[in-house]
């Protein structure tokens, strides 16, 4: 299987557990790995045939600036479930960062790996 990823995507989140983080926008970055076979797009140089990581992106910024949840583990699993589903995604890594949310550490964050699998159909 193939992997395509996309780094440090960066955008501004209600995001954190204490009232005063609950006040203000924080930066949240993303890293998005997904599984899924480039041999036909490759074979044919044709983007149709391939997934519009754009778009994945885009929705990826949208919904994580729209969130206002207090735990990164609450805002990774969402997220992961809102782009395997949408995208049909076979599996997914996402490490959210949230820089500065420690004293003395540059970055605090979440490493979470989902499948397919682990999100059945609405229904069942």
């Amino acid at each position: 299987m193939d992997r395509i990823f996309l780094t440090a995507l960066k955008v501004e989140a209600v995001i954190g557990y204490y009232e005063w983080e609950r006040q203000v926008k924080q930066t949240v970055l993303i890293d998005l790995e997904f599984g899924t076979d480039v041999a036909a797009a490759a074979g044919h140089d044709d983007i149709s045939r391939t997934l519009n990581y754009k778009n994945i992106a885009k929705r990826t910024l949208a919904f994580v600036g729209a969130s206002k949840f207090h735990l990164l583990e609450t805002l990774a699993e969402k997220l992961a479930e809102l782009l395997v589903r949408e995208f049909d995604l076979p599996w997914l890594k996402i490490t959210l960062h949230k820089p500065g949310a420690i004293r003395d550490s540059s970055d605090v964050g979440i490493v979470m790996e989902r499948r397919r699998e682990q999100y059945p159909p609405a229904g069942s």
